[in-house]
């Protein structure tokens, strides 16, 4: 017992012995600097000054850029970028299903595959088939007040209510010999007027582009969307000149004539009239000569 309070005694004075540190010129001798100092100062000192120093640097990586230049800590400004780009690569895949979706409903307008040969599917009843249904994704308050402006305003609806009910006037694209007419039993719901290569193809009236693209049967095929539901289709163009989008005037040239596509039989312009999302006889409508 009394060893071990002598050992006590031992580490304690150890512990509060004062040691003088002084600091001398070499030359001289004389004192420059003295500091009186014992091994419980030093820990002490010692442990205060390593808790602030880890609590500074907590602090510096969680609050300054720094921590950035750390290995496993991602940079802010990549992750703003990364949220972006997310949201804008989910917008970019809404449109593009809605994109395709369109298409395939006017595929039976571009290549002429109409199940019934004495009533044709309203392109109208096709388009909602293949609509994405937009009142399933979420949407915040904006986003929907847009969609309605848009909705409203929209360039390229494919059946319309008969608000307009005046006449409209159809001028014919080119002049020339009709190699074939428009017979519905034999479903060509067109009439090929046969033409130079190069002859320039006008808009039978004024109306906004709703395709302009190339297709593997009929070439180079243009579609116009008129007042009142008309919608025209001009097929095996040689080259087109307006891109979907175009707003177009009655006479403004559109394309040239051309022998394109898989079912071409030389050059000549084949042009279809719809209206309502029935195809009609162009010569009721258009002289040709």
């Amino acid at each position: 017992m009394a060893e071990s309070k002598k050992r006590k005694g031992k580490l304690k004075q150890k512990l509060t012995d004062k040691y003088r540190l002084v600091m001398l010129n070499e030359d001289t001798f004389e004192e420059r600097f003295s500091l009186k100092l014992s091994r419980l100062n030093v820990f002490v000192f010692s442990g205060v000054f390593s808790v602030v120093l880890i609590g500074l640097t907590i602090v510096l990586i969680a609050f300054t850029p720094l921590k950035e230049y750390i290995p496993g800590y991602s940079s802010t400004k990549l992750k703003r970028d990364a949220t972006r780009l997310a949201i804008e690569s989910d917008s970019l895949k809404i449109q593009l299903a809605m994109l395709e979706n369109y298409t395939k409903a006017i595929r039976p307008v571009l290549t002429g595959e109409i199940n019934d040969e004495e009533t044709i599917d309203s392109i109208t009843d096709l388009s909602r088939k293949y609509t994405v249904d937009v009142s399933k994704l979420n949407a915040s308050k904006e986003d929907s007040i847009f969609r309605e402006e848009v909705d409203r305003k929209d360039r390229f609806p494919l059946s319309e209510g008969l608000q307009n009910k005046a006449k409209i006037v159809f001028f014919a694209p080119i002049t020339g010999s009709l190699s074939q007419t428009f017979n519905a039993n034999n479903k060509h719901f067109a009439v090929d007027i046969v033409a130079k290569t190069g002859t320039p193809i006008k808009a039978v009236a004024d109306g906004t582009v709703i395709f302009s693209e190339w297709t593997a049967e009929t070439g180079y095929v243009i579609i116009l969307k008129h007042a009142n539901g008309y919608i025209s289709v001009y097929k095996h163009n040689g080259n087109l000149l307006k891109q979907q989008g175009d707003l177009v005037k009655s006479g403004e040239v559109i394309a040239s004539v051309g022998s394109t596509g898989e079912l071409t039989t030389g050059p000549h312009l084949h042009f279809e009239l719809w209206s309502g999302g029935y195809a009609v006889n162009p010569l009721n409508y258009i002289d040709f000569n």
